[in-house]
């Protein structure tokens, strides 16, 4: 009977050796065991695959049988942390309240037990309110807009300390990896593209040069138009590009109720379908390469013009 309580103990003690060496008391270590993944351990341990990624600085997904993985958010133990709250209001993001709090979007979503980015108006968030026991040393934004890596920098680090998430620093820069080099400048916002203006008294200005241009057949010069030639070779003074043929032009343009100045108006003049087109001046007139006049201002509501109008477009800047 004695030998039997022995063995029974100390089977419980390997028990609990074999139980610590995965997990402590705490959870704040796993130790990766045969057939893990990611995604099973982050599930397991109610966390993100990403957030596994960032506690262990782990450059992809890849873990081994043995393998040590932290369950903390670093620097987590040197903080003091109190919660307020904070309501969500119109224009907000998680990136966005993160940085006005001084908090990152990782800790917003694992206190307020979110699974996504997606917030809404009106809802009531926990916020952490931290102060420091040991300052930790955070890279300096070079502007609000971009980031310039440091040396020791990582993208978790990074991403830590701008509120912004390592997928959408990725993003962000289409980076296909964790790696980046120093010196490199990493955009924290999205590029807002710059897109063309089109002066509309210019584009009219430079229309009205080549009056008296004689229509020729496929003509896209100012030795001779033909409808579509004329209107693709003036938007393209302006630094805008439009389709060659009047069927193509019109597919590409935005309907517009009635035409303004720069407005493209077109014409079925021979079938229903779109076949001559002019740029809008105002005044019901209209300035095209007619086949019968060259280039030259036409009245739209005159006899010929009116019956055969099918509408007027804008074209997409």
């Amino acid at each position: 009977m004695k030998k039997q309580f022995i063995i029974a103990l100390s089977s419980i003690g390997i028990l609990s050796v074999g139980i610590s060496n995965q997990t402590s008391a705490h959870e704040q270590t796993y130790k990766v065991q045969a057939g893990d993944s990611l995604w099973k351990i982050s599930s397991s341990h109610h966390l993100t695959v990403e957030q596994i990624i960032q506690y262990n600085h782990l450059t992809s997904s890849s873990i081994y049988i043995g393998q040590e993985l932290s369950l903390l958010e670093p620097h987590s133990h040197d903080l003091k942390q109190q919660i307020d709250s904070y309501t969500v209001k119109s224009g907000d993001s998680l990136s966005l309240i993160a940085k006005i709090h001084s908090t990152t979007v990782t800790e917003l979503k694992s206190i307020n037990h979110l699974n996504s980015d997606t917030i809404y108006i009106g809802q009531d968030l926990k916020i952490p309110i931290s102060s420091k026991i040991d300052s930790v040393a955070t890279p300096t934004l070079t502007s609000s807009q971009s980031y310039t890596v440091q040396a020791g920098d990582t993208l978790w680090k990074i991403a830590l300390s701008t509120g912004i998430s390592v997928t959408q620093l990725k993003a962000l820069n289409n980076l296909t990896s964790n790696t980046i080099k120093v010196g490199q400048v990493l955009n924290l916002t999205e590029k807002q593209s710059s897109q063309p203006t089109l002066n509309v008294d210019k584009l009219i200005t430079e229309a009205k040069k080549y009056i008296g241009v004689p229509y020729v057949w496929a003509g896209n010069t100012p030795n001779g138009f033909d409808c579509s030639g004329y209107l693709k070779y003036v938007f393209n003074t302006q630094g805008v590009t439009i389709p060659r043929t009047v069927a193509t032009i019109w597919e590409a343009t935005t309907p517009v109720t009635s035409p303004k100045k720069g407005d493209l108006v077109f014409f079925a003049t021979t079938s229903q379908d779109p076949s001559h087109a002019g740029i809008y001046i105002g005044d019901y007139k209209f300035i095209h390469a007619g086949s019968s006049t060259g280039v030259t201002i036409s009245d739209m509501n005159n006899s010929y013009w009116k019956p055969r109008y099918l509408g007027a477009r804008k074209v997409n800047m």
